[in-house]
């Protein structure tokens, strides 16, 4: 049961706005934008279009790299991971839609690390939910939502992106 719907389009404005802000104060030269599958996905190519990034978007599944790999099994929608050129010394904007625990982007960051040792990672998402497990922040933070712990959040897209607040299915 959906108990509420979000739009994003004002979310995604403020991120660019504010992303555009830290690219410039820290001087990040021809920054690679990689989304995680499959939120960060969308909202990394509504993100890349709006900054006019001249790099080719990446993606990233994170299927194989997640620290519950054997506990839940493999998702059975893995694709791979496309990477438009090496992260060697490349400052890296990574996109999720929702940080909670930190282990997402803990699973993320070693897969990049694969593909070489970046000189820099930014970490853009849409929703920080505060349950961190790990020590991992983002940089840019679309808004912090708290639910209750009946409560989940999915995004939903590709076109139109919402926020969908729903129940947790009794198990």
């Amino acid at each position: 049961m959906v108990s509420g719907v979000i739009k994003v389009d004002h979310l995604l404005a403020k991120m660019a706005t504010e992303l555009t802000t830290l690219i410039k104060a820290r001087q990040l030269d021809d920054p690679m934008m990689i989304g995680i599958r499959t939120g960060g996905v969308w909202l990394a190519e509504h993100l890349h279009q709006q900054l006019n990034i001249a790099s080719p978007l990446g993606t990233l599944d994170i299927s194989f790299y997640r620290d519950d790999f054997t506990q839940v099994g493999l998702n059975p929608k893995v694709q791979p991971s496309a990477l438009p050129s090496a992260t060697e010394d490349r400052h890296i904007i990574l996109v999720d839609d929702v940080i909670m625990s930190g282990r997402t982007i803990r699973a993320a960051m070693n897969e990049l690390f694969d593909y070489g040792r970046p000189a820099s990672i930014t970490l853009v998402t849409l929703l920080d939910l505060n349950r961190r497990e790990l020590p991992i922040q983002a940089d840019v933070i679309g808004d912090t939502l708290l639910l209750a712990d009946d409560e989940q959040v999915k995004l939903t897209g590709p076109a139109p992106l919402a926020l969908e607040i729903r129940k947790k299915a009794n198990l």
